[in-house]
């Protein structure tokens, strides 16, 4: 069982950075995936990146890499999205999802625990 929560969402300018942190409770919270997905208006729910359980892997959309970092701290029950450079496009809600896999997942179905989201706004 882990229970998620988002905080760290705004609104910036473009080219500005936003961290975004995901506070997780529950005792397995260190042996899971980790991931941040985001859902803008009238679109669907998106990959943005993942984190195995110890930090040695992660996966990047596309769209992101090179200008968003997750990572976690374990000790801390915490993962985080440093997000630089931010574009209008990523204007989205933000959400931290958990995983029972033993591997990293991109698919929005193999993830279990869900924050309930922080609104991140990137104006031009």
């Amino acid at each position: 069982q882990v229970q998620l929560v988002e905080s760290g969402g705004g609104l910036v300018q473009a080219g500005d950075s936003l961290r975004l942190s995901c506070a997780a409770s529950g005792r397995t919270f260190s042996t899971n995936p980790m991931a941040w997905f985001r859902q803008a208006p009238g679109k669907e729910r998106e990959f943005v990146t993942a984190i195995s359980w110890n930090s040695v892997s992660t996966y990047y959309a596309d769209s992101v890499k090179g200008r968003f970092t997750i990572s976690r701290d374990n000790a801390k029950n915490t993962v985080y999205l440093q997000m630089n450079s931010l574009k209008p496009e990523d204007t989205a809600v933000y959400y931290c999802a958990a995983s029972t896999r033993a591997t990293m997942a991109r698919s929005l179905y193999e993830y279990n625990y869900w924050g309930q989201g922080t609104q991140v706004t990137v104006s031009s």
